[in-house]
């Protein structure tokens, strides 16, 4: 009982607290959402189905958070290779759903889940390994970084094949950002970026889809009726929330008007039904999260705890951001679940596992002054 009783008050509060005010936002917008399309249901099977992987995540996030980090240093390249080949099949035998192939199926189980969710999670943990293998061995030089450059590269380009180009460059981003924490100048990361920024647009160009997503997003009023519609009925909602909403479970945009309502826009109807209260609280949510998770990664003991602290948080909270700018019309559509509040199992269960390597990292931390002192120095060593 003593040992359970230090386990839990090891955890990290902030962490939890965050995480938990999300998820209960998300639940009941989720229930909000989803009863309109559920006439003649008293529970809306979306909602049922999201509650029952909420029970699965809370089990895996705790599991997550008893296994030694040294185990998830081991397991972090078979992982990324399991999730290739995930990718791998569903580029292969995945139906074709809305132009893409994203859905593997799960036989026995009638359900199906997102490799590519999985992916983005195993990416990020070997790629860390692989940095702290490089610093381990008191170097990080231009050679050294092509092992991470392979780990992120292989899965974003399988991404962008089924078509998930927003999927595929959030990859891109969490891996750059976490090659740059490890040591690597700004100016180097500022190169391969603008690289990745010249074959994006090229990619743009030569793809119907994509490019309509972009002018749609570039004069949304425009093309109202097609391109445009979606985010046009984005602002609809939100002009029409204010600051207080219409009151919870008033909204009109869900009522068929504001497409993936429940899915990828489902901070539409907060701004709708909430006001501009409820997407602060949202916002405000994920900011305390982004706090929480930096703050374990500083306090962490050695530099792959430390990356993957830091790992762990962007794959939480940057996904949130381009969600926001999504929805609000200062990013292109694409497609991005927001973490907690989205309808979608997979991303459920991923963010959770998150959580749990977090709350684990925080479970085994050092003490804050002298692990701070250490990252600097870590940090300002640099490549070498």
């Amino acid at each position: 009982m003593k040992r359970s009783a230090g386990a839990l008050a090891s955890l990290d509060g902030g962490l939890l607290t965050s995480v938990g005010l999300l998820l209960a936002i998300g639940v009941v917008m989720l229930y909000s959402t989803t009863a309109p399309l559920s006439l003649g249901h008293p529970i809306p099977p979306h909602f049922a189905r999201q509650l029952g992987a909420c029970v699965v995540a809370l089990l895996l996030a705790g599991a997550a958070a008893v296994l030694p980090l040294s185990l998830w240093r081991r397991a972090a390249l078979p992982l990324w290779g399991l999730s290739v080949g995930l990718l791998l099949l569903t580029d292969l035998f995945a139906p074709e759903v809305n132009g893409a192939r994203r859905w593997l199926s799960i036989p026995g189980l009638g359900t199906s889940f997102q490799p590519g969710e999985l992916a983005k999670l195993t990416t990020l943990l070997a790629v860390s390994a692989a940095l702290a293998d490089a610093r381990g061995r008191g170097r990080l030089s231009p050679r050294g970084l092509m092992r991470p450059v392979l780990l992120i590269a292989a899965p974003a380009l399988l991404l962008v094949r089924q078509p998930d180009l927003g999927g595929g460059v959030v990859l891109v981003l969490l891996g750059g950002l976490l090659v740059f924490v490890a040591g690597v100048p700004l100016r180097l990361l500022g190169l391969a970026g603008a690289a990745g920024a010249a074959v994006v647009g090229l990619f743009v160009a030569l793809n119907p889809y994509a490019l309509r997503r972009v002018t749609g997003f570039l004069d949304p009023w425009a093309r109202a009726s097609d391109e445009g519609f979606q985010l046009v009925q984005s602002f609809v909602a939100f002009g029409s929330g204010g600051l207080l909403g219409r009151g919870l479970g008033d909204g009109r945009q869900k009522l068929f008007y504001l497409p993936e309502a429940h899915t990828d826009f489902i901070l539409s109807v907060v701004a709708e039904e909430i006001g501009l209260l409820g997407v602060l609280l949202v916002l405000g949510g994920f900011a305390a999260l982004l706090v929480a998770g930096l703050r374990i990664a500083g306090r962490a003991r050695d530099p792959f705890a430390v990356l993957t602290g830091f790992a762990m948080t962007m794959l939480l909270t940057v996904p949130a951001a381009v969600n926001a700018g999504v929805v609000m019309g200062v990013l292109p559509t694409k497609g991005l679940a927001l973490p907690f509040l989205s309808y979608g199992r997979t991303s459920l269960l991923v963010s959770f596992l998150a959580v749990g390597v977090l709350l684990g990292i925080g479970r085994a931390g050092a003490r804050p002054r002298r692990a701070a002192r250490a990252w600097i120095a870590w940090r300002r060593r640099g490549p070498r």
